[in-house]
């Protein structure tokens, strides 16, 4: 299927797509404040530059679309044009990703990605887990 647009359409559509403080990446963000966590956005000290960073947990929230970091997902597809370009483009995100995830876990932090296509599964799941900690830390000082 060729493309609908014309070349300037798509190339103002593509200069559009946010790399910070997307929609994605709020929704994470405000269900940590509501639940009480507080974190830092975009460390600059960290690689990878996290999302979020929760440092009183040692955690580090990436919030991925599905297309630019390659899901395995309905929203994950290749577009099918220019497959070569976008195939090379989201190979290089995804190895960059495991680069930065292997690096900030030798590092101590845990990881944890939430994907554009389970969002609300993601948040409950980041939040049950946060939940988890935070109890044990209380038992721990008690």
């Amino acid at each position: 299927m060729a493309d609908s647009l014309s070349v300037e359409d798509r190339s103002r559509l593509m200069s559009r797509v946010r790399r910070k403080n997307t929609a994605l990446e709020l929704a994470v963000r405000r269900a940590l404040h509501a639940a009480g966590y507080r974190y830092r956005i975009h460390r600059k000290d960290l690689t990878g530059r996290p999302d979020i960073v929760l440092p009183r947990y040692r955690t580090v929230v990436f919030v991925h679309g599905c297309f630019w970091h390659g899901h395995s997902c309905r929203r994950g597809k290749l577009p099918q044009t220019n497959e070569t370009f976008w195939a090379d483009k989201i190979a290089r995100n995804r190895q960059r990703d495991d680069d930065v995830s292997s690096a900030l876990e030798k590092d101590g932090w845990e990881v944890v990605t939430v994907w554009q296509c389970d969002l609300t599964a993601g948040i409950s799941e980041l939040l049950s887990g946060l939940d988890r900690v935070r109890a044990a830390a209380r038992l721990a000082t008690t």
